[in-house]
């Protein structure tokens, strides 16, 4: 009796007892019991039928489990028996979900993981939106919103806090992180801090670890200073030292006292971006980052530079907040004492949930992740498809014990559930080693990825139940997914031919599914090889296209490091005065060619950029041109050529600082004139005396507004859309023309370009070595400690290393798409393999009697070859139709290469191709060596 039988025969048992309890139940009712009597009786009465059917229950439940034990241990068995088969099988498996595993794990850690906050879904991220774009002061993004704009100004929030109370239960702001000189704790560095608002950390629900957090009392104009470290800067800086509350550090040269360390789960706000410290609002009129506007701007409602966040109150939802917020901020923007917006702009507030207002850095990686996911997801599609043709040869050589099995009485089901079982727990297998797979890829990417980001992974990779779920998925549906069609096949086995132990029991290819479904299999297999080899192909050659670019400047021997003078308490004369102190140290070391400095480093992925106004041209034709500014020697030390003109020389740098220090001064003076203007007596700017700021442009400048004309004298003025409230400053003249370079990506087309001289912030060394570079890397932390030991160095890397960290998301791509495409062919040619060892399998007999008959070797190859030919074609074929539909969305990711480059398309092809025929060489060469006299016995 089958299972189906069982089950059948159980359900009618239990309808008849429930008919005959019924029909008891009213013949008790017909001779006076009350009807609680009656049901009780007549459940007494049947209650021994129902007994033996729960104990029927039982003994069927436990014979499933039996038989489930002896399903496994018949799998295991069959391992044993086949070893190379089921590793073959197992490490496939392996392979697929491994890196699925891996490249979700990670997904999970940049894209789907919750802020660790308490209670994060009543947290909301405000932004704003408007018809125009108003004059806004200090305007920044630092919290790298999804939405609008997130930027808004500290009135606006404790306006939100004075008057949102019936929507929030809480509010709080901050802006970060960004740079800060940290000293007092051993020698100077850059750390990463966050101004905070003082009800931060209870609006978000996070405790500290020692100490307090940020109060009131630290948030005032005038307090004492304060900090609260993070947990891990506090556990790498500060070795977990309790007794680092109470300690006294310096900020910007400022002295701070530390009163906290935040929780350990907090690890981070924005995704992708982590903080040192953090710091009150109130200390930014004291901290100031160098590019920081001095004045009184801060506090201004014209000044949107906070992030706000709120939390809504139990019962309030998103739209309710969202319109008392509205009101509060249009009767500020456009009724307040400094009017941004009219009515007609219609300014409004959105709210967002903070996990997806906030997307920090993701955005900017979660195209590669995506890319990634389809990569391994073929991966997995293809070890699947490759494992159910290996499974489908091997059933060739099972059918007799298949039909032996079916001729003692075991059911079709029980055959499928033995097969499934097996199959199940091949996967099982895979899945485990797929984990060990997966651990290893997560720490080769995030430890790739951290070379290319400063060292540090900026998300946090952790098991979660997410994780292990999907693994968990992968392989249960992995395990049916290649054993369904095996376990159908060989449950429709022709019982008596079987037993012959003839391979032709199996149904031919011309009456059956089976092979056709082998064909599909391979074809598929090949189909997506080439497409995931040609994504890699065209990877490949972006990489290379990039890395054979003339930047311009010669990029060997170059160290770079960066210093920030600004931040360590210097000023524009004596920063520059430090630098070049510095230059002459340097330049004084063995070995080193050349110094200079400049405010950028080439390829360092920062730039700027401002409108200057060509002489002789209408007002309107101001020309926005890249800008960079530079120290002594910086062309001689990078090795640009100067085409014309002069470089800069001393006289230069000291007419570039007396004409900023001049446009400075008016700057002041108009807004004070500004504020005392009336109707009456409008602000009067008398012109600034100041000589033209000496500057070389590039070749595609000259090109482009002088090519025929030399521009060595001539005068460029400076921008007229935003004038200078002290005057126009004198603008600009071209003393020189050099060659062009690739300034801020490599990427990025040469734009016209202008070189000025550099006067103070922050900047970077660049020394010319005759030897690595890397080894003067000592020598120059020794040098700059001695000249100042509060001055930290950051960014300290050769010019060779900065290219390759500009290109960190091409090699990543490249290498793992480099994998991808080594897996699935490698997969392809198993595949084959399989298919065409269980071809020969089959017509095994066909084949003796063909040689019996005469045939040469070279005749049975080609039938045994054609076939597979044919297969490969087809798949060379769809595989390049589904590259040549589908690589086109990478086109935003190449680089002077099409998504359907015929030369890389052609060579995939061939490729695959070689390898597919090398990997049909084994069965082949089995079949032109068969025996015809043992081929003969099989029927």
């Amino acid at each position: 009796m089958t299972s189906r039988d069982k089950k059948r025969l159980l359900s009618d048992l239990e309808s008849d007892i429930q008919n005959h309890i019924e029909i008891e139940t009213q013949d008790n009712i017909a001779r006076g019991m009350s009807p609680e009597e009656a049901r009780y009786a007549a459940i007494r009465k049947f209650g021994n039928v129902t007994r033996v059917m729960e104990d029927t229950r039982e003994v069927w439940a436990i014979q499933w489990l039996d038989h489930l034990m002896q399903d496994l241990r018949f799998a295991l068995r069959g391992i044993r028996k086949s070893p190379l088969f089921a590793t073959v099988v197992v490490l496939t498996l392996a392979l697929g979900i491994g890196a699925n595993t891996a490249i979700f794990t990670i997904i999970d850690a940049v894209m789907l993981r919750a802020i660790p906050v308490s209670d994060p879904q009543h947290l909301v991220v405000f932004s704003w939106s408007a018809h125009k774009e108003p004059d806004l002061s200090g305007h920044s993004s630092f919290g790298d919103c999804h939405g609008p704009d997130c930027s808004l100004s500290v009135p606006y929030y404790q306006a939100v806090r004075a008057h949102g109370g019936d929507a929030f239960s809480g509010m709080a702001a901050f802006c970060g992180p960004l740079q800060v000189n940290l000293s007092g704790n051993g020698p100077a560095t850059l750390a990463q801090g966050t101004y905070v608002s003082h009800d931060f950390f209870s609006t978000l629900g996070v405790p500290m670890f020692i100490g307090r957090p940020v109060g009131p009392e630290d948030d005032t104009p005038g307090a004492p200073a304060v900090v609260v470290l993070d947990y891990n800067y506090w556990h790498r800086d500060f070795a977990s030292d309790p007794a680092v509350l109470g300690r006294t550090v310096r900020l910007n040269g400022i002295p701070a006292t530390i009163v906290g360390v935040a929780d350990p789960r907090f690890t981070n706000f924005t995704p992708g971006k982590f903080q040192d410290f953090y710091m009150p609002l109130s200390l930014v009129t004291q901290v100031r980052p160098e590019w920081w506007d001095t004045g009184d701007r801060d506090f201004d409602p014209a000044s949107f530079w906070v992030v706000v966040i709120g939390r809504l109150k139990p019962g309030v939802s998103i739209a309710q907040a969202q319109a008392v917020s509205a009101n509060i901020f249009r009767n500020q923007v456009i009724h307040g004492d400094k009017p941004l917006f009219t009515e007609a702009d219609d300014p409004a507030i959105h709210l967002e949930l903070i996990r997806s207002g906030l997307n920090g850095e993701s955005s900017q990686i979660a195209q590669m992740l995506y890319l990634m996911m389809i990569g391994v997801g073929m991966v997995l599609l293809i070890a699947c498809s490759n494992v159910a043709g290996l499974m489908l040869a091997r059933s060739a050589r099972r059918q007799k014990e298949m039909a032996l099995r079916i001729a003692i009485g075991a059911g079709r089901g029980r055959i499928v559930r033995q097969l499934l079982t097996e199959s199940t727990l091949l996967s099982t297998l895979g899945g485990l080693l797929g984990i060990v797979v997966a651990v290893w890829g997560v720490r080769a990417i995030t430890h790739f990825v951290a070379s290319g980001m400063n060292d540090t992974f900026p998300y946090v990779i952790d098991l979660n139940w997410r994780v292990l779920a999907f693994t968990l998925a992968a392989t249960i549906v992995t395990g049916i997914l290649f054993g369904l069609a095996p376990a159908r096949r060989c449950a429709r086995v022709d019982v008596n031919p079987a037993l012959k132990e003839s391979p032709s029991a199996m149904p031919r290819p011309s009456n059956g599914r089976w092979l056709r479904l082998g064909d599909a299999l391979v074809v598929a297999q090949v189909a997506l090889s080439i497409f995931v080899a040609v994504g890699a192909g065209l990877l490949v050659r972006t990489l290379q296209n990039l890395r054979n670019i003339d930047p311009g400047f010669r990029s060997e021997n170059i160290l770079l490091f960066g210093v920030n003078p600004v931040l360590s308490g210097y000023d524009g004369a004596k920063a520059m005065q430090l630098c070049a102190t510095l230059q002459r140290r340097f330049a004084a070391m063995p070995g080193v060619a050349s110094v200079s400095y400049s405010g950028h480093a080439l390829l360092s992925g920062s730039r700027s950029g401002r409108d200057v106004h060509l002489d002789g041209a209408s007002p309107q034709s101001n020309v926005l041109v890249d800008t960079m500014a530079i120290g002594p020697d910086f062309f001689s030390t990078m090795k640009i050529p100067l085409l014309s003109g002069r470089a800069f020389v001393a006289q230069d740098f000291a007419s570039a600082a007396a004409t900023d220090a001049a446009v400075d001064a008016a700057q002041r003076a108009g807004e004070a004139a500004v504020k005392k203007a009336s109707p009456a007596q409008p602000p009067q700017f008398p012109p600034i005396h100041a000589a033209p700021t000496p500057v070389l442009i590039n070749r595609a400048f000259a090109e482009k507004h002088f090519s025929n004309q030399n521009p060595v004298g001539k005068h460029l003025g400076a921008s007229d859309h935003n004038p200078n409230p002290g005057g126009l400053p004198p603008g600009y003249l071209i003393i020189g023309v050099v060659g062009d370079t690739k300034y801020s990506e490599l990427r990025r087309e040469i734009k016209p370009g202008m070189y000025l001289p550099l006067t103070g912030n922050s900047l970077h060394f660049e020394l010319r070595t005759a030897m690595n570079p890397a080894s003067f890397i000592p020598a120059v932390r020794e040098i700059v400690s001695g000249v100042d030991r509060n001055l930290p160095l950051f960014e300290v890397m050769t010019q060779s290393d900065q290219v390759d960290r500009m290109l960190f998301q091409e090699r990543l791509m490249t290498r793992v798409a480099g994998l991808f495409g080594a897996l699935t062919l490698a997969l392809a040619c198993f595949g084959l393999y399989g298919l065409l060892s269980y071809e020969v399998a089959w017509r095994t007999r066909e084949l003796g009697i063909r040689m019996a008959l005469g045939a040469q070797s070279r005749d049975i190859l080609r039938l045994v070859i054609k076939q597979v030919v044919i297969i490969i074609a087809i798949g060379l074929a769809a595989g390049v139709a589904a590259a040549l539909g589908l690589t086109r969305f990478m086109s935003e990711m190449l680089y002077n290469v099409r998504p359907n480059d015929p030369a890389t398309i052609a060579a995939v092809a061939a490729l695959l191709a070689v390898v597919a025929l090398a990997a049909c060489y084994l069965p082949a060469r089995r079949a032109i060596h068969t025996d015809p006299i043992i081929a003969l016995r099989h029927e």
